[in-house]
């Protein structure tokens, strides 16, 4: 399976989604690459859409593996096991932690530009990004949300492997895959394109959400 880019991969998951269509549905983007992918399916179930955002802890000299991660709401997720066989100290945690705290503050200030977030006390939420891989960062959104008293949340990606998707699903009332092959290979190893998303490139699609929204009601 192979998506063109995140707004293929979109249109795919959206029309997997169709049930959760409804006046309570509310889509959530884990940005920066699940915004083009969340957008779509926002347009599909005609549902607002907002972003969610999540750092990963990335172990130092190895930022690729995912020693936990935090989220908005104060939510910190480790992954005991890697910090344990690593042997990486409590005060190189606390920095990464400060660290992304900033980058994370930062990004929920730029990408909404005032725009304001969207409410889903309970209400029907779907989280959604371009893919999960080890799946620290999205288990770490949905601690925090939960925070927010949803109705339901339901997990909606393109693509996963197999054991993150069954680890995952224990934690919510539905998750949606299109893809979970094996061996997994990346998220990036089943899309076409794959290129950064940037902050402008969220903001424009939030305002684009936004005025979709505002239209719909007048």
């Amino acid at each position: 399976m192979i998506f063109v880019d995140r707004s293929d991969a979109g249109r795919q998951l959206a029309s997997k989604l169709s049930a959760y269509a409804g006046p309570d549905t509310r889509v959530l983007a884990l940005p920066r690459g699940g915004v083009p992918v969340a957008y779509e399916v926002a347009i599909a179930l005609n549902a607002p859409l907002d972003v969610f955002i999540v750092r990963k802890l990335g172990v130092p000299g190895q930022e690729e593996l995912a020693m936990g991660a935090i989220a908005s709401g104060d939510v910190r997720v480790l992954n005991q096991e890697t910090i344990a066989a690593l042997g990486i100290e409590d005060e190189l945690i606390d920095a990464v932690i400060e660290r992304e705290r900033s980058e994370l503050e930062r990004r929920q200030n730029a990408y909404r530009d005032d725009l304001p977030a969207h409410d889903v006390a309970g209400k029907d939420v779907i989280v959604v990004d371009d893919g999960i891989a080890t799946g620290a960062s999205m288990y770490a959104g949905v601690l925090a949300l939960r925070q927010r008293e949803p109705r339901t949340i339901a997990i909606a990606v393109p693509v996963a492997p197999p054991e993150t998707r069954a680890v995952l699903a224990r934690e919510v009332d539905a998750f949606v895959c299109i893809a979970t092959p094996e061996p997994f290979r990346g998220v990036g190893a089943w899309y076409a394109d794959f290129k950064q998303i940037d902050d402008e490139g969220v903001r424009a699609l939030l305002k684009a959400a936004f005025h979709r929204e505002a239209d719909a009601q007048r």
